[in-house]
């Protein structure tokens, strides 16, 4: 890269005078969370996670950002930084430690979830540092400082980030409470005090954006709880991320004032149980916690069971349950479920069903907004705005949300003050360049989705993909040719196998048909003289695909094979 001399002979590196900001991740989305800051040739990443397939992704079991902007300047990247322990905000980090030895820094909690998911991708976790709300950590030309910020999970940690242009603060996911579980309030006072210093960008979270008022405190969830625990006849199922350890910690308390003995079900709620209790953030009293198979040595009315499920998984503990598949608890009349999580947008049929399938069993279910059992960990509009008039920064940045929050959110920043000019809606991708005095979108880079399938990380495209929905929707029918090498000429079939298409027994008309006209686009290829195999298949695949079309109006995948004899 080109340098610019100066008088004093130094050299300077064209991104020097400038902070980039990329966002690889997180922008037009709820997931996948991942943000470069760049300045000249030293590089700084905050969080790296997952988000859940859409629908038509089939098969998909994770997507990824598509990080290969960082593997290109992987001698670059000084560290990661990680807010907090969700998967939108960690799920990535084994695939991108695969690609890039780096040391990655988080709080307690958060490391101790990711070492779980290190371990289990063949990833070493020997290069995690624990950080801690009021450290400061120079990395090249950045200062890096951590402040408490309240969320669904504990541990959550805005960061700011001294650069040689300005700070800039990401706020992270946030809430304001007032009445945290832990007692452990955000740090109001370092907020004003960046503020007071001069903020040159922030990036805030948009999640709750379109939502007027404030958000309840989790607390509140703790006194719905008590409710349900002291009408509750029989056992009581508690459906919840694992994790939210205060909402855990809620049910847990509530378990003891009424006597009765906690259950852990579900991997991820055993692991997180588990870290949370050994690291402190969790509070179990001595002999409260029992194994998943010693329930029934206890009357109904002495027991809580928590699990996952609640986002109507079809593998989870509470979907299993409720589809009496699950091996160690079955749901007997009388049990009280709750199920303490709204739906992940694109999840509401999941958790509809399993709604269902609970209540058929016999259960109590409680499931809505309105029962107060879950409250979000994302600021509504009047906090954003509170965050904003603390920070009043030069620049603004909405992240973490959809478009329509992303606008909302941007809406907001005006209202109190901050110049639309100001005011940076973008794409992932997109490279922001900000100099004490000037911000700009100036340029893309390569950035989008990385499926994983399996143990294959990028290796289903858009084309296997397309093949994937085709088959789901009509299926696949195969047609088989042995033809002599050396004339060209079929020495038996065709036979037709179909897979979702029709089934061949019931359709032995349309079967004949079909061989006819494939035995045409044969005898028509042999009077050309076509004798390449590959011309010959996309003639019985064409002729064929017409055919069933106009038969069935449907298109199956057709793969023509060809067996040299």
């Amino acid at each position: 890269m080109c340098g610019i001399l100066l008088s004093g002979g130094e050299s300077l590196n064209k991104h020097t005078e400038k902070l980039q900001i990329i966002p690889l991740g997180g922008l037009g989305e709820i997931g996948k969370n991942m943000t470069v800051f760049r300045y000249g040739d030293d590089i700084v990443v905050i969080d790296a996670g997952l988000m859940f397939p859409e629908d038509d992704m089939l098969g998909i079991d994770l997507v990824i950002p598509d990080f290969s902007y960082l593997v290109e300047n992987k001698e670059k990247v000084r560290a990661i930084f990680i807010t907090h322990g969700h998967e939108d905000h960690i799920g990535a980090l084994p695939y991108v430690l695969k690609e890039l030895e780096v040391p990655v820094y988080g709080t307690p909690l958060a490391l101790g979830i990711m070492q779980g998911k290190l371990k289990e991708k063949g990833v070493s976790s020997a290069d995690l540092h624990p950080i801690k709300p009021g450290d400061e950590i120079e990395v090249g030309p950045f200062t890096l400082g951590f402040i408490r910020v309240n969320h669904s999970i504990a541990d959550a940690v805005a960061i700011y980030m001294r650069t040689p242009v300005g700070i800039v603060l990401h706020t992270g996911d946030y809430k304001i409470d007032h009445t945290p579980v832990d007692g452990q309030v955000t740090g109001f006072n370092k907020f004003a005090e960046l503020g007071d210093e001069g903020v040159l960008v922030m990036l805030s979270d948009s999640t709750n954006a379109e939502r007027p008022g404030f958000t309840k405190s989790e607390r509140s969830v703790g006194t719905a709880f008590d409710e349900r625990f002291r009408a509750a006849p029989n056992r009581i199922i508690i459906a919840s991320f694992s994790s939210n350890v205060h909402r855990l910690q809620q049910a847990i308390d509530a378990a003891l004032k009424y006597g009765r003995k906690v259950a852990v079900v579900g991997r991820s709620m055993v692991n997180v149980v588990g870290i949370a209790k050994e690291l402190g953030y969790l509070k179990i009293a001595d002999g409260m916690l029992i194994d998943i198979s010693e329930i029934n040595n206890y009357p109904p009315n002495q027991i809580v069971i928590l699990t996952t499920g609640s986002q109507g998984e079809p593998m989870s503990a509470l979907t299993r349950m409720a589809m009496s598949d699950h091996r160690k608890v079955e749901i007997v009349p009388g049990d009280t479920v709750l199920i303490s999580a709204t739906p992940i947008p694109g999840n509401e049929k999941l958790v509809a069903r399993t709604v269902d399938y609970l209540f058929k069993q016999g259960a109590d279910v409680v499931y809505d907004s309105a029962s107060g059992i879950h409250v979000s960990g994302h600021g509504s509009q009047e906090e954003l705005k509170l965050m904003l008039n603390l920070v009043r920064p030069k620049f603004f940045i909405p992240v973490h949300g959809e478009f329509r929050m992303l606008k909302v959110h941007a809406k907001l920043a005006q209202e109190i003050g901050i110049p639309k000019s100001n005011v940076f809606i973008a794409d992932n991708g997109s490279v922001l360049e900000f100099t004490a005095e000037t911000g700009a979108i100036n340029g893309k880079v390569t950035a989008g989705i990385v499926l994983v399938d399996g143990l294959g990380v990028g290796d289903i495209g858009n084309i296997v993909m397309r093949d994937r929905r085709q088959l789901s929707q009509d299926g696949i029918l195969i047609a088989v040719i042995a033809m002599d090498k050396e004339s060209g000429c079929v020495v038996s079939g065709p036979e037709i196998v179909s897979r979702g298409f029709v089934y061949v027994r019931e359709s032995e008309q349309l079967m004949e048909d079909a061989k006819r006209k494939i035995q045409e686009a044969l005898d028509r290829c042999e009077a050309n003289g076509t004798t390449d195999w590959g011309t010959i298949k996309n003639s019985v695949r064409d002729i064929l695909g017409k055919f069933l079309y106009e038969k069935t109006r449907r298109r199956p995948m057709i793969m023509p094979i060809i067996l040299e004899v």
